[in-house]
């Protein structure tokens, strides 16, 4: 799950505050203690436990209101891609100061209000494509799976018959924890970055948006803006390297 927005370390009932807001990535947090138990986790389980995790979050964060200025740009810059791939996408924007946006398995995708402030609409759009790309190869399902494992909840979650239980709020922040420190290998990170690209030249969006994307990231790393950009540019690795390969991609469709 790329970029999942917790931008400092966290510890039980860890609050992040970013400015006058705060994102609730823990809440309740309990420490694992015991090992985890070799569960097989079912598409069908981690689709169940997407769904739980983003409605946690939803509940847990400032999620900007239907008809507001933020959510309605966000609407403008997502039509093209209600259909993509098959999947059912659902949007949301974070009203935090993050530069960051995620997806989730499910086909959830949010972005934080600090993202959309300093991005274009096409720069935007290329991240979101990004953030696709990584649920259409799967990323983001493994990274749940992988999260799950690492937190132990498929033992303090009681899981039976290799079955995931349901998650308790407790639980879910230990998840949330675990997901904090997801992150992609360079190879995934290009494929996403591929999946973008090809997004934007289908939908005649700017094909340098995802490089410029890239840029903002690594600028805004050295900036005063450094801590809200912090979680993105750690789980998102070698952005100018990859910024470089997308301005030589977009550079050959002059050729």
């Amino acid at each position: 799950m790329a970029g999942i927005i917790l931008s400092a370390a966290l510890n039980a009932n860890a609050q992040v505050k970013l400015g006058g807001k705060k994102i609730n990535a823990v809440k309740a947090v309990q420490a694992a203690t015991e090992a985890t138990k070799a569960v097989t986790l079912s598409d069908t389980d981690v689709a169940n436990m997407s769904r739980e995790y983003m409605t946690w979050m939803d509940q847990n964060n400032p999620l900007a209101a239907p008809g507001s200025e933020l959510a309605l740009r966000l609407d403008t810059i997502a039509s093209s891609f209600k259909n993509t791939e098959s999947l059912n996408l659902n949007f949301g924007v974070y009203e935090v100061t993050d530069v960051n946006a995620f997806a989730c398995g499910d086909g959830s995708i949010r972005v934080c209000a600090g993202l959309m402030e300093v991005m274009s609409n096409d720069q935007i759009f290329a991240v979101i494509a990004h953030e696709i790309g990584h649920v259409v190869n799967t990323d983001s399902k493994d990274a749940m799976k992988n999260a799950y494992m690492m937190s132990a909840l498929g033992n303090a979650a009681g899981a039976v018959s290799n079955t995931a239980a349901k998650l308790n709020d407790s639980q879910l922040g230990q998840l949330a924890k675990a997901l904090s420190g997801a992150s992609f290998s360079r190879r995934q990170e290009n494929a996403a970055d591929d999946h973008a690209f090809d997004l934007c030249v289908a939908s005649d969006v700017n094909p340098y948006a995802m490089a410029e994307a890239l840029d903002q990231l690594v600028e805004l790393s050295g900036g005063n803006k450094a801590s809200a950009v912090q979680q993105m540019f750690s789980s998102h690795p070698d952005s100018e390297s990859r910024a470089k390969r997308m301005r030589e991609k977009a550079d050959a469709l002059k050729k």
